[in-house]
């Protein structure tokens, strides 16, 4: 099992991933009126995923179900 640390800074890396994508995707569609592509919204929606199990893994069992 990770430790706090571990998962403090795992938590950051995935904040700051998500962060950067979300920023390219409003100013896609702020700048450009562009809508982002399904595939990318997939992606973002599976890197939240992964997020929640990392944070509570509890509450992640549940939302699948």
């Amino acid at each position: 099992m990770a430790t706090a640390k571990e998962k403090k800074e795992e938590v950051k890396k995935h904040l700051k991933k998500l962060r950067s994508e979300l920023r390219t995707i409003h100013l896609a569609v702020t700048d450009e009126l562009k809508l982002p592509e399904a595939d990318q919204v997939k992606t973002l929606m599976t890197d939240m995923e992964t997020l929640l199990q990392i944070v509570d893994p509890k509450s992640a069992k549940k939302s699948k179900k």
